[in-house]
């Protein structure tokens, strides 16, 4: 009898102790996971109890939340609405959250276990329990210049801070109004949602990090140097074979150069660094089948593809094809075939070249503050990877700064300022409009700004448009407006 009592006590301790174990992971250790799960709509509801910390932009707020005379007590706002409506993301009743809204909801909601303590003080002191602020890296100047450079053209602007991977601005086009979405009306809050979700054109898409990625085109080649210095085997002054055509490997299929004949400037054999600066299709095929596909591969991981970065927001990842064959090959090189890329991966291409190789994880959160304004977390720079050696880096600097002072690259040229760049022009299908490109930073020998542009739908012109004429001026004025400050 004794020993069946033992085993009955045994068991039910046992199960005890796994429900006492399973109730402290769910309250403890993924508590902070499960309050910024968008499908948690109890804690949506009870988060409208208490007032909600602002996002911040050089201390001014681009969200907060003010009182309101109804039962839910605040009411979420937005100050410059379509400028940032990509970052701070949507907060609604009903259709979730997202953008900063929703990576950093838990800070925002005051519901991290580190704000516990806080938010059981401000109650027992009489105080109205409050959120933490989220302060972000960008920059109010260059948010609204790249917003009004890109006009009303569909597409996105990143730019970053090469030397500590702080996204500076990020816009992306069309944008919405998130107070649309804050309404305590469920019935409009729907109609709302349901009017942008629908729209063609996909304003509710954060085009700098995710949606449809677009092929990168020619903005790829600055990979294909970068491999190809990194080899060892090829300089700037290494040479290929220059034809009006080049005919793909066991295939009827004949690539050629934007200018439909061989690559200017050069007779019948050009240089790296002229193909390069001209941008020629085909001396790149030439250089992808020499180097192979685990040799680009192995650079455009280093460079970020094929990962997915947060943050805090999870970005879609750049893809280039893990398997292909010589003809694919020769086609991703000059960034088509399956190659996708974000804007905000083109950008980690270029600032990583800026930084002496050194490729930096981007982070949009600067600072998260107290009520008391005590500093929760501040922003720390972190390394991603060595993309390419110092010396390598700065022979492709010098190589961007020639595409821009007389390339195809010269409307980003600024009086007195070197500024090193390439354009990219992507093709969708036949028929489809192109896609167009530019990334660059400056000043090239001491970047303080890094940009990437992006123009979708060929910019309205289809496939008469001209990556110079359209992406390149474009961020000639986001970085006038930098450097200008």
């Amino acid at each position: 009898m004794n020993r069946e009592l033992k085993r009955v006590t045994l068991a039910v301790i046992g199960m005890f102790t796994a429900l006492f174990i399973a109730a402290s992971v769910v309250q403890v250790v993924t508590a902070d996971q499960l309050s910024a799960d968008s499908r948690n709509t109890r804690t949506m509801y009870e988060s409208y109890r208490y007032k909600r910390g602002p996002i911040l932009v050089a201390g001014t707020p681009i969200a907060e939340s003010v009182p309101v005379d109804n039962k839910y007590r605040f009411q979420r706002t937005y100050p410059n609405p379509f400028v940032y409506s990509n970052v701070t993301g949507y907060f609604t009743l009903t259709q979730g959250l997202t953008g900063i809204e929703g990576a950093m909801n838990s800070y925002l909601s005051g519901k991290t276990g580190s704000q516990f303590l806080n938010q059981l003080n401000a109650i027992l002191t009489g105080q109205e329990p409050q959120g933490a602020s989220v302060e972000l890296t960008l920059d109010p100047v260059l948010q609204q210049a790249s917003w009004d450079a890109l006009g009303d053209y569909q597409g996105a602007i990143i730019v970053t801070e090469p030397s500590t991977g702080k996204i500076l601005a990020m816009v992306s086009k069309p944008g919405y109004d998130p107070n649309l979405l804050a309404s305590h009306n469920t019935n409009e809050v729907i109609a709302a949602y349901t009017a942008l979700n629908e729209d063609p054109l996909e304003p509710l898409i954060d085009k700098t990090i995710a949606g449809d990625l677009n092929p990168p085109g020619s903005v790829f080649k600055l990979v294909m140097v970068a491999a190809a210095l990194e080899s060892g085997k090829y300089t700037p002054e290494s040479t290929f074979p220059n034809p009006a055509s080049f005919q793909l490997p066991g295939t009827d299929v004949f690539i050629k150069n934007w200018n439909r004949g061989p690559c200017p400037g050069a007779g019948a054999e050009v240089t790296l660094e002229q193909a390069l600066k001209q941008s020629c299709n085909i001396p790149f095929a030439e250089l992808g089948l020499e180097l192979g596909r685990k040799a680009i591969l192995d650079q455009a991981k280093k460079f970020g593809f094929n990962t997915s970065f947060e943050i805090p927001m999870k970005t879609a990842a750049s893809e280039f094809p893990v398997v292909m064959d010589d003809p694919q090959t020769a086609l991703a090189s000059f960034g088509q075939y399956d190659v996708r890329a974000t804007p905000l991966q083109v950008a980690l291409v270029s600032a990583g070249i800026a930084n002496g190789g050194m490729v930096m994880y981007p982070n949009t959160v600067n600072q998260v503050l107290e009520p008391s304004l005590k500093p929760i977390s501040q922003f720390s720079a972190k390394e991603f990877s060595q993309a390419m050696s110092p010396e390598n880096a700065a022979t492709l600097r010098d190589m961007m700064v020639a595409s821009v002072r007389s390339g195809l690259a010269t409307n980003a040229r600024i009086s007195g300022v070197d500024v090193a760049g390439k354009t990219g022009t992507a093709e969708n299908g036949d028929g489809e409009p192109f896609t167009f490109w530019f990334t660059g930073f400056a000043p090239a020998d001491s970047p303080r700004y890094a940009v990437t542009v992006l123009v979708e739908n060929g910019g309205g012109l289809g496939q008469s448009g001209d990556s110079n004429e359209i992406t390149a001026t474009i961020a000639r004025k986001v970085l006038e407006a930098g450097l200008n400050k």
